[in-house]
């Protein structure tokens, strides 16, 4: 089986918040709430970062079946939604 390391997801992840944010995301604790932490994060920056979030990891997000509000609301579970989706890609 493929395993897929979390901390080179997180890497990849925080870049995206990075570009958007800069210095706030650059200190961003994994387990944050991405809404609290980052200034402006509302639902059309959350809209574009599960997109950013697709483009980078080359899948699509289930709106419908997957929770997105749950999964994209910090960093440590935007990781593991992405290691979980990419080794269902790899299997």
């Amino acid at each position: 089986m493929h395993t897929v390391d979390r901390t080179e997801i997180s890497i990849r992840v925080l870049a995206l918040l990075e570009k958007r944010f800069g210095d706030a995301a650059r200190s961003l604790a994994p387990d944050a709430d991405l809404s609290d932490a980052l200034p402006g994060f509302d639902s059309l920056v959350a809209l574009e970062y599960v997109t950013a979030v697709e483009g980078e990891f080359g899948f699509e997000v289930d709106f419908v079946g997957d929770d997105v509000r749950y999964w994209f609301s910090t960093l440590a579970r935007t990781t593991e939604y992405v290691r979980e989706r990419v080794e269902d890609q790899a299997a």
